[in-house]
């Protein structure tokens, strides 16, 4: 995990690569929560004995339940300090490639792209996240995500950028 002490820190990390997230089970009772909470109850998704004949022999995870854990693999990754609040700004380029079997194990690989200093004291970063299912060399989906972090008074004003 990279632990930095300030939100302006991000933009030194811009065009690296932050790390990869533990692998973590996605299992038929995750799916079914997430179904219940959604009201998306799609035979493929929730009815094993239906889908194990389906398109996939087997049931297969919402592609929003899989974007939904993208946040908290991120948290395994790099933490920011001197922040007094996280906005989620947006997510934008979701392309899920490939269904998630259910009982399947995903981790998530997370670059930078893009971290600069905005108004009003906050840092936007820009984090591409890459998850992979488990023994599958390609990645099943792909998504950018954008934050702000607003920095906190005791952390001092966000640091300029330099120029280049």
């Amino acid at each position: 995990m990279r632990r930095l002490g300030h939100p302006a820190d991000l933009t030194a990390l811009v065009g690296t690569e932050l790390g990869v997230s533990r692998w973590r089970t996605v299992d038929q009772d995750a799916v079914d929560r997430f179904a219940a909470l959604t009201g998306d109850r799609q035979w493929l998704h929730v009815d094993p004995e239906r889908a194990a004949t389906g398109p996939f022999g087997r049931p297969v995870a919402h592609g929003f339940l899989v974007i939904s854990l993208v946040p908290a693999m991120l948290d395994e990754v790099i933490e920011v300090a001197g922040v007094d609040h996280t906005l989620n700004k947006g997510v934008d380029r979701i392309r899920i490639v490939a269904p998630v079997p259910v009982g399947s194990r995903v981790r998530a690989r997370f670059d930078l792209p893009s971290a600069r200093v905005r108004p009003r004291g906050y840092v936007e970063a820009v984090f591409e996240a890459s998850v992979q299912v488990e023994g599958v060399a390609d990645p099943v989906l792909r998504v950018a995500v954008t934050y702000l972090y607003r920095v906190a008074e005791a952390a001092g004003p966000a640091k300029p950028l330099p120029l280049r």
